[in-house]
């Protein structure tokens, strides 16, 4: 059963509040109305969703804002515990490219947003590249993954590499030293655009991945944005518990990707 219209603009709505774009405050109600052919009913449902969530501000007579998000609670002490194996990674990654393919839908050079520049540690408007692909196996579509790399390194590699080769082996060969990355997994329903490129229902569960590199100098590199079909995709780690029996840390050794 499809999802409501008004869940459906909530849910773009969201994600494109998540990517920052809104800096200046969302379109008005009939602006929103004639971007998604719907009524002023439905527009004004999605955001009394997205104002129950905290995401936004609603003042009569005035725009509507975006608010900011809440604090990831990354602290100095967690960065041992947040390490990949990246080599690991860099090796899954390589293989994954040896066994699917891939499109590139999107690359362009934008000014970072208040979230792409708080990530990637540049100025508000800096240049950046952004770059949206689907990876696909036999069976259909696999991952879609928008990149953010700031563009003193970017402008090295452009459409053609990236649809040959997985980004970090374009980082390297740029000659970045890749030191560590800070990733969190979570869930995401897909919007339109997301099923329309990964050939799933409006609403359908993913996962969620969000991956910052750092280079060995500490200096962020790139900011991955990946949504994966839970039906062909698996993402699995080996731990390692630091510290006494009664430990509560663990530690990644290993991490490896399954696709189907």
């Amino acid at each position: 059963m499809p999802l409501p219209k008004y869940h459906q603009i909530y849910l773009v709505l969201r994600e494109q509040l998540h990517e920052g774009r809104f800096a200046e405050g969302l379109p008005g109600e009939l602006a929103l109305m004639a971007q998604f052919s719907v009524a002023r009913v439905t527009v004004r449902r999605a955001l009394e969703q997205l104002a129950s969530e905290g995401l936004i501000e609603r003042n009569p007579g005035r725009r509507t804002r975006a608010l900011p998000p809440p604090a990831s609670g990354e602290g100095p002490g967690t960065k041992s515990m947040e390490r990949a194996n990246l080599r690991g990674l860099l090796e899954n990654l390589v293989t994954m490219g040896l066994h699917t393919s891939v499109k590139v839908i999107e690359v362009a050079t934008i000014t970072a947003s208040t979230q792409v520049a708080e990530a990637l540690e540049l100025k508000l408007g800096d240049a950046v590249q952004k770059a949206v692909r689907v990876r696909s196996t036999k069976e259909g579509p696999l991952s879609h993954i928008t990149t953010y790399v700031p563009d003193t390194i970017a402008r090295r590699f452009g459409r053609r590499e990236l649809s040959k080769k997985p980004i970090l082996v374009l980082l390297e060969e740029s000659g970045v030293k890749v030191g560590r990355a800070h990733q969190t997994i979570s869930a995401r329903l897909a919007d339109n655009v997301l099923a329309q490129h990964l050939d799933v229902s409006v609403g359908s569960a993913l996962l969620a991945v969000r991956r910052l590199i750092y280079d060995e100098d500490e200096r962020p590199v790139q900011w991955l944005h990946g949504f994966y079909r839970p039906d062909r995709y698996t993402y699995e780690m080996q731990l390692s518990r630091v510290g006494s029996i009664d430990a509560k840390v663990w530690v990644s050794k290993d991490v490896s990707a399954q696709f189907n």
